[in-house]
């Protein structure tokens, strides 16, 4: 993903205080409540050598588990996001907390 692009996704994102390691919600759109969950997960490495992993789709207003290099919770949005940065690692996965949803996240490539 190139710098335009994610200048384009910062656009529609607007991240909140940190939890956890840099981790902040974002809110956005998400999933209506008692819909059929399209949760989705990617990863990116950043330009410091840290990763970035984000999600969304997942129950919103919820606290989700991530595990990978490091482990922990994070609290979705209202809306069903959450979004960690100044992580180690590209392979994570979350769960939700009724573990019906598990998403592996999906490595995603960056143009410098």
């Amino acid at each position: 993903m190139n710098r335009t692009r994610l200048a384009a996704l910062a656009f529609l994102v607007t991240p909140a205080l940190a939890v956890g390691p840099a981790a902040a919600v974002h809110a956005s759109t998400g999933v209506a409540p008692g819909a059929t969950s399209r949760a989705v997960c990617h990863v990116e490495k950043e330009s410091n050598g840290k990763y970035h992993v984000w999600g969304m789709g997942f129950p919103g207003g919820t606290k989700v588990t991530y595990s990978g290099s490091s482990s922990g919770t994070v609290s979705t949005s209202k809306t069903g996001r959450f979004d960690l940065g100044g992580l180690s690692g590209s392979k994570w996965v979350v769960k939700t907390p009724n573990g019906k949803t598990t998403v592996t996240c999906t490595k995603m490539m960056m143009n410098h």
